[in-house]
């Protein structure tokens, strides 16, 4: 499963700069070693004084005191993930969960597997908008392809390296639709050196009282299902397309990348469409590697190219929880109808310790409305429940600490972010130490 990784590494390799090289030879090292049969093991003990709202790409606990084993097992053929985990206080109310548990084989070129591990469906560094980590893993079955090589036919080799994942999964009990499920897919090629192209789709479907037969499932995967009645409607559809081009500047390098989400389709493209855009590279200052990124997020359906359409984003008239998990939007944390700006910066030094800053300027729930159900009040709704404009400053500093990493996080807003679940304090305050065995 680390060939994907392999496969991305060879331009940066190849290109022998300096200010990615550390980078490569560290992710060379993760491969070597997680591609290596045998047991490998993690205990990780974190706190919180807030569960923050918003979330990026780097990960922050969904509870404010806990603890959690991960074991591994890779085989030949075989490979096991156990992450049995306590939560102290969730939002979701869920204190035992098993999120990164995971069984899966190989298969000729094919990894099939069963678990829940986080996904993230996009170039972004603060958002994806089809499928991020900001909610929990939700547990599924799935199908990906071990090693990404070129098609060998000429009539198609000119996609270059390929991926392609399927998953079916359920949604949680607590909703308006109890246990509906969930169908994602994505496909992703390089025709060329640095351009990467992704195609996505979820479709949520099913659930008590809704139909989810073969019949169902079908019209759903051909799209026979917008302007149907609703005891008709097979389901919410998504779809997302993005693309990212990385390339040299001198001795640094530089992407830009943007994804295009709608919430159905029309005739055979996304429609009622939310935007990404961003641009991240390299430097090299003060005898450290920095990464730099600044992001334009827009969740407010044809906001950002013709007339907005309020209350539709993350939302559905039959799914009415919306395209969310446990209380949080399976897509940008930032929910739907929000617009903002995140720039962002990571300061890699010679000796292993990290510092990351980044600001957000957001603009979230725009129009003011909301429909969302919340069907259980002991889960929190991450939803924003009026119109607000918030500045958020994310900073954190890793180093290594007793044998183990020590991570520690502070989000601040200027004010009170108010949501569907009640109001977050304005200070988060975090700490983790992993220990590896």
């Amino acid at each position: 499963m680390w060939s994907a990784v392999h496969s991305g590494l060879q331009p940066s390799v190849s290109a022998d700069h300096s200010s990615v090289g550390s980078a490569a030879a560290y992710l060379r090292f993760e491969q070597e070693q997680q591609a290596q049969p045998g047991v490998r093991g993690e205990y990780s003990l974190y706190g919180s004084s807030e569960i923050p709202g918003i979330r990026g790409f780097d990960r922050n606990a969904l509870a404010k005191v806990g603890t959690a084993i991960d074991l591994q097992w890779q085989g030949e053929v075989w490979a096991l993930g156990l992450n049995p985990a306590y939560a102290h206080k969730p939002d979701d109310d869920k204190e035992l969960r098993i999120d990164g548990s995971y069984l899966a084989a190989a298969a000729g070129n094919w990894v099939l597997g069963v678990g829940a591990i986080d996904r993230w469906w996009g170039p972004g560094w603060q958002s994806s908008l089809i499928l991020s980590n900001n909610a929990r893993p939700m547990p599924a079955l799935w199908i990906n392809r071990n090693n990404t090589h070129a098609f060998e036919t000429p009539w198609l080799s000119w996609v270059g390296p390929w991926q392609f994942t399927a998953l079916a999964g359920q949604y949680e009990s607590d909703r308006a639709v109890p246990d509906a499920k969930l169908i994602g897919m994505r496909f992703t090629f390089r025709p060329v050196d640095g351009l990467d192209i992704g195609l996505s789709r979820a479709i949520m479907f099913g659930g008590e009282g809704r139909p989810e037969g073969a019949s169902t499932i079908w019209n759903a995967l051909i799209g026979r299902d917008n302007g149907q009645l609703e005891e008709n409607d097979p389901g919410n559809q998504l779809a997302s397309v993005d693309a990212r081009y990385g390339f040299s500047v001198g001795q640094q390098t530089m992407g830009i990348y943007g994804q295009m989400m709608g919430e159905d389709e029309a005739g055979a493209f996304p429609a009622r469409k939310s935007w990404l855009f961003g641009a991240d590279w390299t430097t090299q200052l003060f005898a450290a590697d920095q990464q730099w990124f600044v992001e334009y997020t827009n969740t407010l359906a044809d906001d950002f190219l013709g007339d907005a359409m309020p209350n539709l984003t993350y939302e559905h008239a039959r799914y009415r929880s919306g395209y969310r998990y446990f209380g949080r939007s399976m897509g940008a944390s930032f929910d739907g109808d929000a617009e903002a700006v995140t720039l962002g910066a990571f300061n890699f030094l010679k000796n292993g310790t990290n510092l990351s800053a980044k600001v957000s300027f957001a603009r979230l729930n725009k129009e003011g409305a909301i429909r969302t159900v919340v069907p259980n009040d002991e889960i929190f709704y991450t939803v924003p429940d009026v119109d607000q404009n918030v500045t958020i400053l994310d900073v954190g500093y890793g180093a290594r600490l007793f044998e183990g990493w020590l991570d520690l996080k502070l989000q601040a807003t200027d004010k009170k972010i108010k949501y569907l679940g009640g109001e977050k304090d304005q200070w988060s305050l975090g700490a983790a130490w992993t220990y590896r065995f």
